[in-house]
């Protein structure tokens, strides 16, 4: 592919421009920023967690995907909040189902598709292929190797085809464009109430002879599947342990100048030219005008006049709030390993001046980068954040080093309260501050001041006879020093120690059976919409008043419902609804006290706007439905196999652990 491709480079000057990009979980734009220097081994393990027909999934495939991912959110979103590994593993399953049933259907990528479609991408402001040292140089940190990249594009093109094929008779008639622009741009004041069973459990107060006969009837529900263990345990607090900590000027100057010259910045100086792409059939069009911007702006050297720049940026950027600015983001931006700036990464590793020499696709526009100069960060600016880092270093240590002395002592004596008694003075607390005992725990009980914390619990479940005793073990702010007091097998629990337990359950459950009831009884006291939050608030439950509401929106904490939006939607101004509508598990009561139509004559000018997006939204459900229909009828052949003792063992593997005290706060790295 890669001597295609430098054939192609030599003989051709201008291509084809535009492309449509169908984004699968592995598959990010190569030239976007947020490519940091970090890389990971696509043969860490060739053991198969997956087979879909004769393809397999490999350990290392789910863990590029995972790191793709990672650093695409740059750590402001945790992997486990987007499905963790059994969801990404999902997403390559569906990649293979698509890239056979493309087969099938004589639909593949041919390598003159792939050729042409990395031609377009990797081209610069004149449409010329950037070479491909460059293109190595993209792909390889990214993908692992330049062979890998192009399966991925060549599934990318064959996902399209697939499609195109699948969507092609998907129409939108003109009446649903009218009624669909009539639903998204009528507006509704609506006064509400959200009848909930937390805020109603609130006001039930259930007798003990309710409790007790709950108990009776149910304790075997109730019973202790893992032995309970009562805990004393030593208390470091970090805090407290460094108070008398004192950390000179002289100290925090030491330490700004062993700072690496990259962390005595503030950042750089960015400036930016947004395009935006109101419609993907202009994708082609709108990033042909960023290349031809860029040629204008781009000297020989590559660099642009920060000057020609601003103008650029004043005359066609999209992005209000930078364009009166002559493009300039608000702030010097700068490199963070924990959250990266995802779009502006690249720029900081450009040089001062340059201009990015193609455009950057980020979040469905196009985007021009300049980079400025440095802005330097001086040590009095530097600073405070410097003495935050440095005392949250030297009080961990010092935290630490008390602990493990106090362990050690510990481990001779068994004497909690004379260790205690002896380094309360090295740990600047009281012995009576330090000494504290939990109730009998089990696993993923929320423990008063320690939480619910995985690594107290291991530390705790290897203690079972008098005077056992664990390693210093992390806890919120310091550290616990854990001793064993005693033990309770499994059981059914005594009915004094789940009573507080049993009320709340016993409250819940009234709470629900009792909510719709006191939701049809509010509806019912109302003669008007205008009095639908005062009411809501009298019954403690929450209520207001969202001013131009549209259907598709969410009223207070409930999630958007399109049953609600239907019944408001034919809703007068003044009126109040037959029933309450149940959300989720809450019933809202509402009234709309205003309405303004959708205004009509502007419905002519976007006609094809809202039919272009009602149709990818209806092609995009079509596809999804098919693809999922010979998902399951492979599921049901056989054909897709997963191995879950491997996918298991990676999740536990990777389950993250708490590390003892490690302090808050920025650490500088130094050279």
């Amino acid at each position: 592919m890669l001597k295609q491709l430098a054939r192609l480079e030599r003989t051709q000057k201008t291509i084809i421009i535009g492309f449509a990009a169908l984004m699968a979980v592995s598959l990010v734009i190569f030239y976007a920023p947020n490519r940091s220097a970090t890389t990971i081994n696509p043969a860490t393990s060739a053991e198969v967690i997956a087979k879909v027909g004769s393809d397999k999934i490999t350990v290392a495939d789910l863990m590029l995907v995972r790191e793709n991912v990672r650093q695409r959110f740059g750590g402001q979103i945790s992997l486990a909040q987007l499905g963790g590994n059994r969801s990404f593993l999902e997403s390559l399953i569906a990649k293979l189902v698509m890239r056979q049933e493309a087969e099938r259907l004589g639909l593949s990528a041919s390598d003159a598709e792939v050729a042409e479609r990395i031609r377009r991408q990797f081209s610069d402001a004149s449409g010329v292929f950037v070479g491909s040292d460059r293109y190595k140089e993209s792909v390889i940190p990214r993908y692992g190797s330049v062979e890998k990249f192009e399966n991925e594009l060549r599934d990318e093109i064959a996902q399209e085809k697939l499609r195109a094929f699948i969507t092609s008779s998907v129409n939108v008639s003109d009446d649903e464009v009218q009624q669909d622009y009539k639903r998204k741009e009528t507006t509704f004041d609506v006064s509400f109430a959200i009848v909930s069973a937390e805020k109603l459990a609130e006001k039930i107060q259930p007798s003990d002879a309710d409790l007790r006969s709950y108990y009776d009837s149910h304790k075997t529900d109730l019973r202790y599947l893992e032995p309970q263990r009562k805990i004393r345990y030593i208390f470091v607090d970090q805090e407290k342990a460094a108070s008398k900590l004192q950390i000179s000027d002289q100290e925090l100057k030491a330490e700004y100048d062993r700072l690496a010259p990259e962390f005595k910045q503030a950042g750089v100086k960015v400036q930016q030219i947004v395009l935006k792409v109101a419609r993907k059939d202009l994708d082609a069009q709108v990033e042909q005008k960023a290349k031809d911007l860029i040629a204008k702006l781009r000297g020989e050297s590559g660099t642009g006049d920060e000057k020609a720049f601003a103008e650029a940026a004043r005359g066609n950027s999209e992005d209000p709030a930078t364009a009166s600015k002559g493009g300039y983001l608000a702030s010097p931006v700068k490199k963070n390993p924990n959250k990266p700036h995802g779009l502006y990464d690249r720029a900081v590793d450009m040089q001062p001046g340059e201009v990015s020499d193609i455009p950057i696709r980020y979040g469905g526009n196009w985007y021009i980068l300049r980079r400025g100069d440095a802005v330097p960060k001086t040590f009095e600016a530097a600073k405070q954040e410097i003495l935050v880092s440095l005392r949250n270093r030297r009080s961990f240590v010092e935290a630490s080093k008390v602990a493990n002395k106090a362990y050690q002592r510990l481990k001779e004596t068994k004497d909690v309260q004379k260790v205690a008694q002896e380094f309360a003075p090295e740990a600047n607390m009281s012995a009576a501050d330090m000494v504290r005992e939990t109730p009998y725990i089990k696993p993923g009980d929320d423990v008063k001041d320690i939480g619910t914390n995985q690594q107290f619990e291991s530390a705790v479940g290897q203690l079972n006879n008098p005077n056992d005793i664990a390693e210093p073990t992390g806890i919120k702010g310091g550290f616990a020093i854990p001793i064993f007091v005693d033990k309770k097998e499994p059981r059914i629990p005594e009915f004094d120690e789940v009573k507080t337990h049993i009320a709340d359950l016993v409250k819940k459950q009234r709470a629900k059976d009792e909510l719709e009831q006191r939701a049809k009884n509010l509806l019912s006291s109302l003669t008007s919409p205008d009095g639908v939050k005062a009411a809501g608030e009298k019954e403690g439950f929450e209520a207001d008043v969202a001013t131009d509401f549209k259907p598709g929106s969410s009223l207070g904490s409930v999630e958007p419902s399109k049953a609600l939006d239907d019944i408001i939607f034919d809703m007068k101004a003044g009126e109040l609804p037959k029933s309450p509508v149940k959300v989720g598990e809450n019933w809202v009561v509402f009234g709309v006290t205003k309405r303004k139509d959708a205004d009509m004559a502007e419905f002519a000018k976007k006609r094809d706007e809202v039919r272009q997006r009602m149709l990818s939204q209806r092609q995009g459900q079509v596809f999804e439905d098919y693809i999922s229909g010979v998902q399951q009828r492979m599921k049901r052949d056989g054909a897709i196999k997963v191995y879950d003792d491997v996918l298991n063992s990676i999740e536990e593997a990777e389950e993250p652990s708490a590390v003892p005290g490690l302090p808050p706060g920025l650490n500088f790295p130094s050279k």
